[in-house]
C-alpha cells in the first residue's frame, strides 16, 4: 500500500520537453497544470499523502519525478538518468527523499551506469528493470548490488521499441500485468496473467495501481473496461498534455509505502 507520493509541479518550460512524437504538438501549459492538480486529487482520494515540489524551470521534463529515484519499503535509490538533459534533476529530488528515508538507506547509481525509474517495475520483492536507451547494463548491475542486502531480486528485461519498461508493461496486483506490444510476452514474465492492450490504446498500458484502485489515462475505453472487468475500481485521469512529451501516469509521481 502506498502512503506517500512526491510530485513536482510542471514549469512553463514543459513545452520544450523531450518527445518522440512531435506530431502531437507542444503541451498546453495551463491545461497541463489543471491535469496535474487532478492527478494529485486522485492520489489523495486513495489515501495517499502527496508532497508537491516547486517547478524547476531549467529542467523541462522535471515533472516526471519517477525517473529520478526508485523507492522501496526501507530504502531509496537515487537514479542516474540516461537522458543528458535530466541528469542534474536527481540533486533536486534528494531533499524530498531525505524526508522519508534515513541517509544510511539512501543509495545512488553512479556513472557510467544509467538508470531511470520508468524502467523499474516492482512485483513484491522482485524488481524488473528494462534495458533501454535510458538504462544500461552497468546501471542495472549497480541496482542489483544495492538491493541484494535488502533481500530483493532484480530481473533485467531487454526492451525493443519501448521508451521505458513501464511504457509497455505495468503490474496491477494478484499476478496481473497490463501488456502492450512484444515486451511483456517473453520468458521474463512467464506465470503472470497478462491483460493485452490493443495497439490503438497502447498508451494506456501505463496505468497505475494505487491501493487496490487503478488510475487509467482518460480516453481509452478498452483498457478501462478490461481493468473494471477484473474487479478494480478505476479512476480515469486525463494526461493528454504529458503524452505529448512521452509521459504517463506513473511518470508523474514517486510513490512510497511509508
Amino acid at each position: 500500500m502506498f502512503k506517500h507520493a512526491i510530485v513536482r509541479t510542471p514549469g512553463s518550460t514543459l513545452t520544450r520537453g523531450i518527445t518522440s512524437q512531435p506530431e502531437l504538438g507542444p503541451p498546453d501549459y495551463q491545461l497541463a497544470l489543471t491535469q496535474h492538480s487532478a492527478y494529485i486529487r486522485a492520489l489523495e482520494s486513495l489515501g495517499v499523502k502527496v508532497s508537491v515540489l516547486p517547478p524547476l524551470e531549467e529542467y523541462p521534463d522535471s515533472c516526471f519525478v519517477e525517473d529520478t529515484a526508485v523507492l522501496g519499503e526501507n530504502w531509496a535509490v537515487i537514479s542516474c538518468p540516461g537522458a543528458p538533459s535530466r541528469k542534474d534533476e536527481t540533486a533536486h529530488i534528494l531533499p524530498a527523499i531525505r524526508e522519508l528515508y534515513p541517509e544510511v538507506h539512501i543509495h545512488r547509481i553512479t556513472g557510467p551506469g544509467t538508470l531511470e525509474g520508468g524502467d523499474v517495475m516492482q512485483v513484491e520483492d522482485t524488481f524488473y528493470v528494462g534495458r533501454s536507451a535510458r538504462t544500461n547494463d552497468e546501471g542495472i548491475r549497480q541496482f542489483q548490488e544495492i538491493l541484494r542486502p535488502y533481500g530483493c531480486r532484480v530481473v533485467p528485461v531487454k526492451l525493443h521499441d519501448a521508451l521505458h519498461l513501464k511504457t509497455a508493461v505495468n503490474y496491477l496486483s494478484h499476478g496481473r500485468l497490463l501488456v502492450a506490444g512484444e515486451t511483456g510476452g517473453g520468458a521474463d514474465f512467464a506465470g503472470f496473467e497478462k491483460i493485452p492492450i490493443p495497439p490503438e490504446e497502447a498508451y494506456a498500458a501505463n496505468s497505475l495501481w494505487v491501493n487496490d484502485s487503478v488510475l487509467v489515462p482518460a480516453g481509452f475505453p478498452c483498457v478501462e473496461a478490461a481493468i473494471r472487468a477484473l474487479g478494480y475500481p478505476v479512476l480515469p485521469v486525463d494526461t493528454s498534455e504529458y503524452r505529448k512529451i512521452d509521459g504517463g501516469l506513473s511518470c508523474l509521481s514517486l510513490r512510497a509505502g511509508r
